[in-house]
């Protein structure tokens, strides 16, 4: 991908992780094999929980509109990072009629196997075969994206601050030479290479492009395939294994959750990397007064630190911090009772 001054000019990173882009590579997830150590526990809940909510027949059927392979239609991510899921969903199911018959029919040309009856009709433009897409597209979301949001989110944020302290410190060149870190990646002399799965070269012509960091995506980064629509690149956000151990969004409230208030442990648990007050209401989806109260609390408690750099405020956890979410502080022998909920419950 080859960028002009004025297409540098133009960069932006998503605000968020994308609804329907998490949704479609969460498909994908479920459908291979990769980062087993990564996402083996997640794919085992998630198929769990498709076969005791009953909705697994209807993933099986998002599967086939969204396989993991060389193409899925374009119109299921219609997103760039600025939508939440009933906006994008808006927008999905609002796909012109000549859109929808050119990406299934490629879709289909692609496929192994029969056609599937649903497939033809949503072709077609069918209210009532969308409707079914849409509702189909909900539940899943609602069982195997919703509840890992949070630690999706605070992942997202965390990388967002490191694009934006790269490019205030060193402009859009600098943001886009962050991602060297990133396996297979480059910018040199205002030309971006990055290991997409075929070989293809983006051609922006003037527009924005938009990154748009992705959990479920692994390894490789994907774009649309449509050129006249938006470009995107949507890339891996990379999260270590034992996330969703970590992240306790599978196992009801954790203990510390019951000490310190559900807020406050989801956010003491955010800080595996230092995040600003920002960062951590966005994860959190709480107001940033809200946030900036329970850091206060938090930070008087010595469960995390709160330290200038430039013009940006970082927390970071502290060893005490750590011990409370882990559950391993011992009592000192011979004192009372402790009762830190009293002092750090929720308001």
């Amino acid at each position: 991908m080859e960028f002009t001054s004025e297409e540098l000019a133009r960069l932006r990173v998503a605000s968020d992780v994308d609804p329907l882009w998490e949704t479609a590579l969460s498909l994908h997830l479920l459908q291979n094999r990769q980062a087993p150590l990564v996402f083996g526990p997640w794919r085992r809940e998630v198929s769990a929980s498709l076969r005791r909510s009953g909705l697994a027949p209807a993933a099986q059927a998002l599967m086939r509109l969204c396989p993991d392979g060389a193409y899925f239609p374009d119109f299921l991510t219609p997103g760039r990072g600025d939508a939440d899921l009933e906006d994008g969903l808006d927008r999905l199911l609002s796909t012109p009629r000549h859109r929808l018959r050119a990406e299934i029919a490629r879709l289909q040309a692609l496929s192994r196997g029969p056609v599937p009856t649903g497939l033809r009709t949503l072709a077609d433009g069918c209210p009532e075969a969308l409707r079914r897409l849409g509702a189909a597209l909900r539940a899943y979301h609602r069982l195997a994206v919703a509840p890992y949001l949070p630690a999706m989110r605070a992942h997202a944020a965390a990388d967002r601050t490191i694009r934006a302290h790269a490019a205030l410190a060193h402009g859009a060149e600098g943001l886009l030479t962050g991602y060297d870190h990133l396996p297979g990646w480059r910018y040199r002399n205002q030309m971006l290479r990055a290991p997409y799965p075929v070989e293809r070269q983006l051609a922006l012509r003037g527009r924005a492009l938009t990154l748009v960091p992705a959990f479920f995506c692994v390894r490789a980064p994907l774009a649309l395939v449509d050129d006249s629509l938006p470009p995107v690149l949507v890339h891996p956000l990379a999260p270590p294994p034992g996330w969703l151990e970590r992240g306790g969004v599978h196992g009801g409230a954790a203990p510390v959750a019951q000490l310190i208030g559900v807020s406050r442990a989801e956010l003491l648990r955010l800080l595996d990397r230092p995040m600003t007050t920002m960062d951590l209401a966005a994860a959190l989806r709480l107001a940033p007064s809200t946030a900036s109260r329970h850091a206060t609390v938090l930070r008087e408690a010595g469960l995390l630190l709160s330290r200038r750099q430039g013009v940006r405020v970082l927390h970071h956890r502290t060893a005490l911090g750590r011990a409370v979410l882990e559950g391993a502080v011992e009592r000192p022998r011979g004192s009372g009772a402790m009762n830190p909920a009293s002092e750090l419950g929720e308001s």
